[in-house]
């Protein structure tokens, strides 16, 4: 029996789970939870780094308490945020969100220095302005003067952990700086934004193991000095590691705040059309190329129900799916990716005012309003599953949903129905599950990421969704189509 402990940060909340791998199965137990709470300063937007960092804290003494042996430990976050240290290796405060507005001026004074053609040539990464080149653009020469070290979220915490500072890959491809041919950050770009190179750690494949615990915490904590291990520090690039998948005609979908669908390749696919399409080339377990593209997610249920709260109405997500369930299908579609949703100040009206303007219904209810949003959601995965089948030269025979979404049924099946394909929902922990996973691989304890997934397959549950409906969803993806004309 091996135990390993895994940070998982995401946008909404973070937890410290408990991986054991005994009798050729793996399982998990949540340790600690606490959220991720997002601070907002008139129009600014931070996180609460430090915070987050002293609840990772709480969950070690918990673990120590557990007294079992731990093999290793490991953080993966959500991707682009960085955090800037001083001198003295102290947290420059504040360490942005990326949503916050000042991304937009990052954008222009990026394209000014250099072409979007050349950054994509360079990168393989999808134009979304909140991406880490974008983020630096918009930094102020102060504070980037007074920093000696950049983290990315998740190499920051593994680096507080152990004092070693490296920058793993899957997360570093992320920040459209890394250039996924040569393997390294992009002399070009960092040129361009002058940007100091010394600023940025040295690449690490993933699955490299860091060094021990730090004495101090591991006395704080009560645990041994254990190894300290950068697996996909990227939440996604974990993720992915943890579907449960075989063969080669199966595509991904991780469901969660964002929706990042895509597939496996061996290499980059950096052309002109996954361009234009905004498709991105991230780098997986193993330096396997994940193609995809991050779209919206259930951040649009998400930010109804925060403002349906807000006004007294504090709705949990299960009563809002059955509500879903309950409203007429089709009374409207959105565009999820339409800018006015990415970070609105009241959702509902913002789904409102867009169904408004294009001469649809407005939702009545809470159930119309989150049907509307996962109806479209749906109807866009298979615009995005169309468009990767075009890049890849190849059709897509069954779909595995993974994360927290692929809890939700409802858009489980809507997925189903939009696609005409069977879908594999499970596992929802699959973020921490890759953690595990590829502590695993690191140590030795599995031979390869094939091995590792066929663990999975018999430790987790897989609910399989069958697709109804064709000429209903056919009828709907024509009129969602439209949405998209300018």
């Amino acid at each position: 029996m091996t135990h390993y402990l895994a940070c998982d940060l995401g946008a909404e909340s973070g937890r410290l789970m408990l991986g054991t791998l005994a009798e050729g199965r793996l399982s998990l137990e949540e340790l600690h939870r606490f959220p991720n709470t997002l601070i907002r300063t008139g129009t600014s937007m931070h996180w609460d780094i430090a915070g987050l960092f002293a609840e990772l804290k709480q969950g070690l003494k918990q673990a120590a308490a557990r007294r079992q042996p731990i093999a290793g430990i490991s953080t993966d976050s959500w991707g682009v945020d960085y955090v800037l240290l001083n001198e003295r290796g102290e947290l420059i405060e504040p360490t942005f969100h990326y949503r916050d507005p000042r991304t937009a001026q990052g954008v222009k004074n990026a394209k000014a220095r250099i072409a979007w053609e050349t950054i994509f040539a360079e990168t393989g990464i999808q134009f979304m302005p909140l991406n880490t080149l974008f983020q630096l653009a918009a930094e102020t020469p102060e504070r980037l003067d007074g920093t000696r070290q950049l983290l990315l979220i998740g190499d920051a915490f593994n680096y507080w952990l152990c004092g070693v500072a490296k920058a793993e890959e899957s997360l570093a491809s992320t920040s459209q700086l890394y250039n996924p041919r040569s393997r390294s950050w992009s002399p070009t770009l960092l040129k361009a934004l002058d940007l100091r190179a010394e600023l940025f750690p040295p690449v690490v494949p993933s699955g490299t193991v860091l060094g021990p615990l730090k004495q101090d915490l591991a006395l704080e904590s009560g645990l041994t000095p254990v190894p300290v291990i950068a697996t996909c520090s990227h939440d996604t690039g974990a993720a992915v590691a943890a579907v449960p998948a075989e063969g080669e005609d199966w595509a991904y979908l991780s469901s969660g705040t964002w929706s990042l669908m895509g597939v496996e390749l061996p290499t980059p696919l950096i052309t002109d059309a996954c361009r234009e399409l905004n498709f991105t080339n991230e780098i997986g377990y193993g330096g396997t190329v994940r193609l995809l593209k991050n779209i919206s997610g259930l951040w649009l249920v998400q930010e109804c129900r925060r403002a349906w709260a807000k006004g007294g109405n504090d709705y949990d997500y299960e009563t809002l799916t059955t509500l879903a369930a309950a409203a007429k299908p089709f009374q409207s579609l959105i565009n999820p990716m339409a800018a006015r949703f990415l970070a609105p100040d009241d959702m509902p009206s913002s789904i409102a005012a867009f169904c408004r303007e294009t001469r649809q219904r407005v939702p009545e209810s809470p159930g119309a309003f989150v049907r509307c949003a996962l109806e479209s959601l749906a109807l866009l995965y298979r615009r995005t599953l169309r468009q990767i089948e075009q890049l890849i030269g190849r059709r897509i025979q069954r779909l595995h949903v993974v994360g927290g979404g692929s809890k939700n049924a409802l858009l489980n099946q809507f997925t189903a129905n939009a696609l005409q394909l069977s879908v594999r929902a499970g596992p929802v922990e699959a973020t921490a599950l890759g953690n595990v996973l590829v502590q695993a691989l690191a140590l030795g304890h599995f031979n390869s990421l094939a091995e590792a997934r066929g663990c999975l397959r018999h430790s987790v549950e897989v609910i399989r969704v069958e697709p109804r409906e064709p000429a209903v969803w056919d009828e709907a993806f024509t009129r969602f189509e439209r949405l998209f004309v300018d």
